[in-house]
């Protein structure tokens, strides 16, 4: 890994699977084989991708550090690097920089329940602390998964889904924001269905991810139901654009979320400025 963190480390595309109709899960390895070996990070931390004479975007690392040798990322199509992104073929190359930002504090989670929210393109980061949990699975309590999309094929990870509830004391909730004759799931929106669920805060730990507006409704919610502030993570989504803290982009108050983020719980974001 390069000492100047401006400078990216090569990596191939090493496959590609189209979640939805436009999000795709990149998994990539690094040309260097000293890096690719070495190469180590947390759950919640993100990396900058380079589409060389395009530009650099930021994405989460939605593979877990548990399945070495290489990394993944999921992509929804939105601006010029993600629809370069989505061009490209397997066997290109990009440029990465990484691991960068805090991550899940998985060691403080052990030994309670999990409850995994996420909503659509927001299940990323999130898969990485789920798969990275359920690969330890002694050392967590039951794990449930509360995961929503506007509609049945805007779902992400969809082929893991039987392997999720396969996992010893785990449960997998789906819900879709509008019917749809192909479904015969839950219809209802995110925050409804977890009031529904009614998640004792007992020993419990929530994170959640998704749209900004889904993520503001399940913290209210949560809170409802009894959980303390520092009981619940969530992840910022922020403007990222140098990753180190430097241009400051993303700084809220005294704090970089790239630096010092993306993870915070509850009661960090409650000491933030108020207009965020």
């Amino acid at each position: 890994m390069c000492d100047n963190p401006y400078i990216p480390d090569l990596a191939v595309i090493e496959s590609i699977v189209q979640e939805t109709p436009d999000t795709r899960t990149f998994r990539a390895v690094f040309a260097d084989e000293y890096i690719r070996k070495q190469f180590a990070y947390e759950p919640g931390q993100f990396q900058q991708v380079s589409v060389f004479g395009v530009g650099e975007a930021t994405f989460c690392l939605t593979s877990t550090p548990t399945r070495s040798g290489f990394i993944e990322f999921s992509v929804k199509r939105v601006g010029s690097v993600t629809g370069a992104l989505h061009e490209m073929p397997e066997g290109a190359m990009v440029g990465i920089r990484a691991p960068m930002g805090n991550h899940f504090p998985y060691e403080q989670f052990k030994g309670k329940d999990l409850w995994f929210i996420g909503g659509g393109i927001g299940m990323a980061p999130l898969r990485s602390l789920l798969n990275f949990c359920l690969d330890g699975r002694a050392d967590y309590g039951r794990i449930n998964i509360l995961y929503g999309a506007r509609s049945p094929e805007d779902l992400c990870y969809s082929a893991e889904f039987s392997v999720w509830q396969a996992s010893p004391d785990t449960r997998l909730f789906l819900t879709v924001d509008k019917d749809d004759p192909s479904w015969t799931g839950n219809v209802g929106f995110v925050p409804a269905c977890l009031t529904d669920l009614a998640p004792s805060p007992q020993n419990a730990v929530a994170i959640t991810c998704g749209p900004p507006i889904m993520i503001k409704y399940v913290l209210q919610n949560l809170l409802k139901l009894g959980f303390a502030d520092e009981q619940i993570y969530t992840t910022l989504e922020m403007k990222m654009k140098c990753g180190i803290g430097k241009c400051g982009r993303c700084n809220i108050g005294p704090l970089y979320v790239c630096a010092d983020g993306p993870i915070f719980s509850c009661a960090q974001l409650k000491e933030l400025p108020p207009e965020h």
